[in-house]
This record gives C-alpha cells, structure tokens and sequence, in this order.
C-alpha cells in the first residue's frame, strides 16, 4: 500500500468512525451486552478520540443506554416497527412515544414497505408522518430515519417511489435496510435515496442518508461516502447528514486507525 493510499484509508476511517451508528439489534441482546457496546462507544482504542456518532438499540435498553452515554455527546437510537414493518400504526407510536420518554434521540422506523408493494401507499406515508409528528413533538425534537428496506423494493423506480413518500412525511434520514434481509445495503439503492435526497435539497429540505447492513469494512465505507460527498453538499457527508449503520465495521476502523496511531508513537519515540 503506498503512502498515499495509507492516508487515505485513515482519512476514511475517520469519516466513517465520526458517522458511525454503533448496533447492536439481536433478539437476545442483554443489558450485559449493551453495557459491553457502551464501553466500546466510548473507548474504541487507545489513542483513537473519535466517537461514533450514535448507538442504536431496542427500545427496552433505551433507559440504561442514554444513562451510560450521559454527557458524552453520543446520540441514542432506537428502532421502531423493527424489522418486520408491520406492526399496527398505533402501536409503532406508542413504542416511539415510549422510547422518546426514555431519552432517545433518533428513531429507526421500518417503513411499512410489504404494504406499499401492495399497493397501500397510504398506510405507509400515514405512518410515517404519526411517527414524525411523535419525533416533532416530544421532550426535544428527535431526528427520524426511515428504513426502507431496499433490498425488497428492489427496483429503482419502486426505491425512488418509496423514499419520496417518506420524505413527503417527514423523513429527515433515509435508511437503505435493517440489516435482517439479504440484499442490504447495495451501491445501487444508495444512489437511488441520494437521487431523492437531491431533489429535496433542490426544494430547500436537508435530509441524510443512511447506509446499513453489510458495511464491513473501510473499503466498503469509503465506496458509499464517496458516492454520497457529491450530492450532501455544501460540506459533503457527515455525521449530520450521513450514517452508517453497523457494528463489524467498527474493528475495521480501530485496526486501520490504531496502525495510524502506533505509527505515530513510533515516530515521536
């Protein structure tokens, strides 16, 4: 690896550490666990300052995340309707209500994308827009990423069709996918919410992108912020505009970010 490509994959994992949405979404996740991923949140590696920019959990772990995050500036997610996308709208706003209450700062709502390949686009769109006015209206406003769950939309039209309905309802992220479903995240559906993203820049509204599932490493980081620094203008991605959402990634970035570090102890000693 030449010196130039060394930089920049340090420059990169720095972004992606910055924009990093640390998870932990398992069906058996424990408060011993969220303790564990808290610890990491806020320590990555000896000589590595950069938080992630949020963890993002369960609703039931809200209450002790926020508590072990305190002052730390590290936001708490927390996922809603997850990941199914099916639940009843009343329920879905009662868990962000809930989740809201407990101190979470972001909420990871699944749109109901089954529903809208049904054709009921106006159960999805109503949906987002209760859970929107749930993150509007609370203690604090709390930003609200909308999960698409693009590997089942597939198409771009459909990708496109979709991400349009939940910005029309107060979308402030777009999210490619939970994760849970095969494809996740693809170069291909980024660029089809960035397409949206853009149109909504051009009508004055600032909403983010959200890449998750199957971001391993920094390679695989630096592919979707690159594609996403020419359209989240004017300073490019960052973490108010741009996530990923991910937990393996994070020992990518502390490997390639600790070389950075031991190199620089070495060269100062």
């Amino acid at each position: 690896m030449s010196e130039l490509s060394a930089t920049g994959q340090q420059r990169h994992a720095a972004r992606a550490l910055a924009c990093l949405d640390l998870t932990s979404l398992n069906l058996d996740d424990t408060p011993e666990r969220l303790d564990a991923l808290c610890d990491r949140a806020l320590s990555p590696a000896p000589g590595i300052i950069i938080h992630p920019a949020a963890v993002c959990i369960y609703p039931r772990f809200v209450s002790q995340v926020r508590a072990r995050l305190q002052r730390s500036g590290i936001a708490v997610a927390a996922v809603a309707n997850f990941p199914l996308g099916s639940a009843p709208a009343g329920e879905v706003v009662n868990e962000v209500e809930q989740a809201l209450a407990d101190g979470a700062d972001e909420i990871d709502v699944v749109f109901p994308f089954r529903a809208f390949l049904a054709g009921d686009q106006v159960a999805a769109g109503e949906l987002v827009r209760l859970v929107s006015e749930a993150c509007r209206h609370g203690a604090k406003p709390a930003t609200l990423k909308v999960i698409l769950e693009t590997g089942v939309l597939l198409d771009h039209s459909t990708i496109t069709a979709a991400a349009a309905l939940a910005v029309a309802n107060g979308a402030n992220f777009l999210k490619t996918s939970t994760g849970k479903l095969e494809p996740a995240a693809t170069p291909a559906a980024a660029q089809a919410l960035l397409e949206v993203i853009a149109a909504a820049q051009g009508d004055g509204r600032r909403i983010g992108l959200k890449v998750a599932g199957g971001v391993k490493t920094v390679a695989d980081a630096a592919l979707y912020l690159d594609l996403a620094d020419p359209v989240l203008q004017p300073d490019g991605a960052e973490p108010g505009n741009f996530r990923f959402g991910a937990s393996g990634l994070l020992n990518d970035i502390v490997t390639v970010l600790g070389s950075a570090h031991e190199a620089q102890l070495s060269s100062e000693y």
